[in-house]
């Protein structure tokens, strides 16, 4: 088979495409025909040998995507051959076939494309999991401060805090950015150069809940929280955040709270349900996918240097 692959770790131009051996699928999984896989920052940081990598070289990153069933082991029962399915967490990804457990399938329904299951699953379910489990958005009106909202996580967060009723407030980095958080429905949006801090408390008393990708500004991020709220850290985009002093805690009762989310997925029957509630969001219109920008999948380097540059907004897309 054809796969995106590498063998020393460094820039995107050590990626390279050609013939792979074909994977060994055993009873309990299946073997799945790639029709989109998904680009994530992860990708980059294992191809740089920050995260931890499956495997030995020639090494193959990616691990999301969706494609249709071409083998089933013997002992797996929840699909046929034939049928759509995606993935969220599966290595080996950016291949035209791929080896899926079974308990790690989700089922794609009528309606959802294979670009949109794979645009969507490992940042929609990140951004279900934070609005849920971390903190647990409930009461129409409460105040949520999102950073970096024209990413792909932040993008789903802002959609789906509005269709449980919350107001947003949205953090960027450009105009061009703002107005994809604008058309995503937040209410107010703020560029980092700016003093964000002070023009959220301008309008509030202080956010509910924040909800912080960037690490860095977690310091801000509290100043912008009202007493008694919560900040959720959930990633260091712009580098390591400050130690936080827990008497600073205690003194404003505010929460500090992060999460993962392979703590939230712990079975298949968790999996599917908390994706359908998406494909559900997204089929209802409360969550609409941004077009993705599309890559041949031998033009790798090309999607991962894209989204290295922090210039796109929106998934990245591989197709074989």
């Amino acid at each position: 088979m054809k796969a995106l692959y590498f063998n020393e770790f460094g820039d995107a131009n050590v990626l390279k495409y050609g013939e792979v051996s074909d994977p060994v699928m055993n009873e309990n999984e299946i073997l799945v025909e790639m029709k989109s896989i998904g680009v994530n920052f992860a990708d980059i940081y294992r191809r740089k040998g920050n995260y931890h990598l499956a495997g030995e070289a020639p090494y193959i990153l990616g691990y999301e995507g969706s494609g249709v069933v071409k083998a089933v082991g013997e002992n797996v029962s929840y699909v046929a051959v034939g049928q759509r399915i995606a993935f969220a967490d599966v290595p080996f990804a950016n291949a035209e076939l791929v080896v899926v457990p079974e308990e790690k399938i989700i089922k794609i329904p009528e309606g959802i494309s294979f670009d949109t299951a794979a645009a969507i699953l490992l940042q929609g379910l990140t951004a279900q999991y934070l609005l849920s489990d971390s903190y647990n958005l409930s009461s129409e009106g409460e105040t949520v401060l999102v950073h970096a909202a024209a990413g792909g996580v932040g993008q789903n967060l802002v959609q789906l805090a509005k269709a449980k009723g919350a107001k947003v407030i949205g953090l960027t980095s450009s105009d061009a950015k703002a107005k994809v958080v604008t058309s995503k429905g937040a209410d107010h949006v703020f560029l980092y150069d700016t003093d964000w801090v002070s023009a959220v408390q301008t309008i509030t008393s202080g956010v509910d809940v924040a909800y912080d990708s960037v690490g860095s500004t977690l310091e801000q991020s509290f100043a912008a929280t009202k007493t008694g709220g919560a900040v959720v850290f959930y990633g260091m985009a712009g580098g390591d955040p400050a130690l936080v002093d827990p008497r600073m805690l205690m003194d404003t009762s505010k929460t500090l709270t992060g999460g993962d989310l392979w703590n939230v997925l712990t079975s298949h029957d968790i999996r599917q349900a908390r994706a359908d509630q998406l494909f559900t969001a997204i089929l209802n219109k409360d969550l609409v996918v941004s077009e993705p920008t599309i890559f041949a999948l031998s033009d790798g380097q090309a999607a991962h240097d894209l989204l290295e540059s922090r210039k796109s907004t929106g998934k990245l897309l591989l197709r074989p």
